[in-house]
């Protein structure tokens, strides 16, 4: 196995009821003196979360500027908008209420604001992010696990380029997590959040690296968790147990911990990145249709025995079935999860996508060479993927 440093800086208040408490305000205190709130289309305000939000800065005396408005699949203009603000206001700390998206933006904002150049120039890699302004979260939807890792993905919609920012600076400081914030959170909303989920823990799992069993023990039940708790939380959305176990299995999926000394890239998530950059369709819904086919598409002898732990241990299958038949069933048992129990459409025809940029697109996701995932990738596997996917 391989050796590795893992480190979570993050520090969380996770229940019921722990926004509406002393410990925002305080912990916004301790990083800085003015806030950038960042948020989306509105639903906090519907909810009455901003209101709770705004009133304890005011009653503690933080002054603060707002940025709205944040999109699905975040924008690079909205990236652009916050830092610029933050610039005229001499903001000292960024605070994301929201899902992903939200957070993802904001982290973004946080380092745009202490570079002298274009955003863009940070999120693409053609500079280095040195240092970025601290990030607060209250979260309001469970899939991405931005609340929790050094992640941020913004789409920029003039070139078609969805691309993932990572570095340590990007860790929020201090997360809200509270499981009731998500009763609201529509049922396709829970779906594609709780498929992004299993995206996250199933790119680390299916690796053919042989690292710590007790990781791969942990991502079982990280999927077990998912499995089992999603369509209670579609049947009953204010059920507490449900929501509450998924919000915390999206934060451990990609915070880092499973990865241990895992060394591999991801397979569906550039190719998704791909489908939400040129169509802006839900990442969790793109995850959703990709993985069965990428699993149909990378089985073989050589990988089944993966397939088999993986039904066996998540799905409960028969352990005496022969190897490749389980492997089978568990593909079979992902679909049904995901399509049948979920309610995702299955095809990406279902959701308006034709054939007409798989090309480009496959072309795009390995970067004209080779993913070193799971199965290598190349274009021609990508693009027959996205073909098994209309």
């Amino acid at each position: 196995m391989n050796s590795f440093v893992f480190q979570m800086p993050t520090k969380v208040y996770f229940g019921e009821g722990q926004i509406t408490h002393l410990p925002v305000p305080d912990e916004l205190k301790q990083l800085g003196t003015k806030v950038l709130l960042v948020y989306g289309g509105g639903s906090i305000k519907k909810s009455g979360l901003y209101q709770k939000i705004t009133t304890l800065m005011e009653q503690a005396g933080i002054e603060f500027a707002e940025l709205s408005g944040v999109d699905p699949n975040p924008r690079l203009a909205s990236v652009e908008a916050g830092a610029t603000l933050c610039k005229k206001e001499n903001v000292d700390v960024v605070l994301a209420v929201g899902g992903g998206s939200v957070i993802d933006c904001a982290k973004a904002i946080a380092a745009a604001s202490q570079y002298d150049g274009k955003a863009w120039d940070l999120i693409s890699g053609k500079e280095q992010v040195i240092k970025a302004l601290p990030v607060v979260t209250v979260l309001t939807l469970a899939a991405t696990g931005s609340e929790m890792d050094n992640c941020s993905v913004i789409t920029n919609t003039e070139t078609k380029e969805k691309v993932g920012l990572l570095n340590s600076v990007l860790v929020p400081k201090v997360s809200f997590l509270d499981p009731t914030l998500t009763y609201s959170v529509s049922k396709f909303q829970t779906a594609s959040g709780s498929a992004d989920i299993l995206s996250h823990v199933l790119e680390v799992y299916f690796n053919m690296n042989r690292d710590l069993e007790m990781l791969d023990r942990e991502m079982e039940g990280l999927m077990k968790t998912v499995v089992k708790f999603a369509p209670i939380a579609l049947e009953k959305p204010d059920d507490y147990e449900a929501r509450a176990n998924l919000m915390w299995a999206a934060s451990w999926a990609i915070n880092g911990f499973i990865n241990g000394g895992k060394v591999q890239m991801w397979s569906c998530h550039p190719m998704e990145h791909e489908l939400s950059a040129f169509y802006d369709i839900a990442h969790g819904l793109g995850l959703a249709i990709l993985t069965p086919r990428w699993m149909e598409y990378v089985l073989d002898e050589t990988t089944a025995p993966k397939f088999y732990d993986y039904g066996v241990n998540v799905f409960g299958m028969d352990p005496t079935l022969p190897v490749m038949e389980a492997a089978k069933q568990s593909i079979e048992r992902t679909e049904e999860f995901l399509f049948d129990k979920l309610g995702l459409p299955r095809t990406l025809t279902e959701i308006g996508i034709d054939g007409t940029n798989l090309e480009r697109m496959a072309e795009k996701a390995c970067g004209n060479g080779v993913i070193p995932a799971f199965r290598p990738l190349g274009k021609e596997d990508i693009l027959t993927i996205y073909k098994m996917c209309l």
